[in-house]
Parts: C-alpha cells; sequence; structure tokens
C-alpha cells in the first residue's frame, strides 16, 4: 500500500461577512469534504465552477484570506498540518499549480521568478542550474529564461508553472483548474505532465470541474456538491452507463457526457449560503425516501466506496 501523504477529514470552510452595517453573518461554502491522498496517486475534487472547491487548496496551503474560518482535521505524513507546518511545507514539500497565468509576476523574466529567493551566489548557480534542467524537460529552451510572461503562449506560461511547481522536488502538487482556456492539445499536455509526476511517485490534487480530464488521468474522483463530498469513486467505476456508481448525481453527471446519454437532470445546485438542512440533492432525486428530506446523510462505506446517500445505507443494510 502507497505511504498517505494527505488525509483531510471533515472540513468546512466558511467567510465571516458584514451585512446591514456592523452586522455579522457566515456563508458557509464547504460543509463536509474529506479526501486521502497516497505517492504516486492523483485524487480529483470534480464539482461545478464556483462551486468552492479551490478553498481546499488554499486551505491546504495555508492561504485562505483573514475572514475565512477552518474547521476540520489535516494531517500530512500523519502530522497534524496546523499553520506551522503549513508555512515549512508550502512552497516545499507542497506546491502549487495555480489556474491561471495571472500568478506569474508581469514584471519579471521568467526565469528569475522561477528560482525564487536564494542565499548567495553559489545557490543561485545551483538553482539555476536546476531550473534550466526542469525547463528543458518540459520544452522551455534558453530563450524563455529572459522572457516576460506576456511574450509567452498560452502553453508556454502553463508549462513554466508545471515547472516552476517542480524546482523543489515536491511530494504533493495540488493542480489547481490547471486547463481552462487551453486548447485540446495543450489540455493533453498538461495532463501528461501531471501523470508524469503521479509515476515519480509524487501524489497529486487535481481539482478541476472538467470531468473528462478527471477521467484521463485520475485514480479516484472525490465528486463536490454543494460544498458537501457526496462520493468518492474508483476511475474505473466510470463505465458503461454507470451502474458501477452509487450516488445519483455522480451517475447524471456521467451520463449527462456527450459520449454518453447526453442526458440533463433538471435543477440546481443549493446557492452558497443556503441553509442545508437534508440532503442537498433531494430536489433533484428520483430516488430519495423520507429520511432524505429530514438530515444530513453522512459520507460512509459501501461497495468498498464512499457515497453519501441514506439509499445506499438502506440497501447496505438489506
Amino acid at each position: 500500500m502507497s505511504e498517505s501523504l494527505l488525509n483531510v477529514s471533515n472540513i468546512s470552510i466558511s467567510f465571516t461577512q458584514y451585512v446591514q452595517g456592523l452586522n455579522q453573518r457566515n456563508l458557509k461554502v464547504i460543509s463536509d469534504l474529506s479526501i486521502d491522498i497516497s505517492k504516486g496517486e492523483i485524487v480529483a475534487v470534480l464539482g461545478s465552477s464556483g462551486s468552492g472547491k479551490s478553498l481546499l487548496a488554499h486551505g491546504v496551503l495555508g492561504i485562505l484570506p483573514r475572514n475565512a474560518n477552518l474547521e476540520g482535521k489535516m494531517k500530512y505524513k500523519g502530522k497534524i498540518l496546523n499553520k506551522e507546518l503549513k508555512e515549512k511545507l508550502r512552497g516545499d514539500e507542497i506546491t502549487l499549480i495555480p489556474q491561471s497565468v495571472n500568478f506569474l509576476d508581469p514584471l519579471m523574466k521568467v526565469a528569475d521568478q522561477s528560482i525564487g529567493q536564494y542565499k548567495d551566489n553559489e545557490d543561485k548557480k545551483i538553482k539555476k542550474q536546476k531550473q534550466r534542467k526542469v525547463f528543458e524537460k518540459y520544452g522551455l529552451g534558453e530563450e524563455v529564461d529572459n522572457m516576460y510572461p506576456f511574450q509567452l503562449s498560452g502553453g508556454m506560461a502553463r508549462r513554466v508553472l508545471v515547472s516552476t511547481a517542480l524546482l523543489s522536488n515536491p511530494e504533493l502538487v495540488i493542480a489547481d483548474e490547471p486547463t481552462p482556456g487551453l486548447d485540446e492539445k495543450a489540455v493533453q499536455e498538461t495532463l501528461d505532465y501531471l501523470k508524469e509526476m503521479a509515476d515519480d511517485g509524487v501524489g497529486i490534487l487535481l481539482i478541476t470541474h472538467d470531468i473528462s480530464a478527471a477521467l484521463k488521468i485520475a485514480d479516484k474522483i472525490a465528486v463536490f456538491y454543494a460544498g458537501y463530498v457526496i462520493e468518492i469513486a474508483n476511475v474505473s467505476d466510470f463505465t458503461g452507463r454507470g451502474e458501477k456508481l452509487n450516488h445519483p448525481y455522480t451517475r447524471a453527471l456521467y451520463r449527462a457526457l456527450p459520449e454518453n446519454e447526453f442526458k440533463l437532470t433538471e435543477g440546481h445546485q443549493p446557492l452558497q449560503g443556503d441553509e442545508i438542512e437534508c440532503c442537498p440533492y433531494v430536489k433533484r432525486c428520483e430516488y430519495s425516501i423520507e429520511k432524505c428530506h429530514k438530515s444530513i446523510p453522512e459520507l460512509k462505506d459501501f461497495n468498498d466506496r464512499k457515497v453519501r446517500c441514506f439509499k445506499c445505507e438502506e440497501l447496505d443494510g438489506d
């Protein structure tokens, strides 16, 4: 069994906001998120755009805004991932591939910002050699070193972000929506880079809304809905008409793909800030039972997988 890197258990993230003068409210965006990532494993957190799943990346890295409130437990290699440990690991053992190339400083040459800070000239020389080696690996010639971000194509900028994330030999890479806005070739190139990292033993947390991309490279997919992980399934479960998938939403999501039935489900997810006191999917579910309307199911084991569903609990008890 591969060594466990990251364990996220029952994480919730909310934001303290001022409304109507000095009155405060708590806006909960993530209500209950649990995942595990091992060395060499790619786990995709799959959810719709704007659902708040990227906050998981910020929570792991310790870069949430000041008005954010994080509850639950995070462990890295069995150690509690507290503020001090996050600061120690961030940019070293744990790195981020951000979703936007705007993370590149427009006023700095590419090589300089990839290398970052250094202790002395000898340290700079070592880091420069490593930067050049990693850049070459991803098809970035020496001419790229002296370019500014605006001089890069979209694909080149994405490769710079990937290369920069690898300069510290990380053990866990968080790829936050790495494919939006890229053409098909660049998307496949980016996915190949992530798969190559995993093959080298790096754990990958892939945060995405692109189910097709996730299915190409992930080992497991955690399906995110209305602030909750509702199912964690193996990629091999996404086959046929979705018979191996346990949650109705996961099956509906899979069957909505053009290559499947392109079958759409009416309705929409609860909005951020909506009070959820029952199953978050109950209004769209054709299999709901009485219990679904009264309380929120827990994420439990079912058929050697994890699912948040009272109907599955009922079947498991039969």
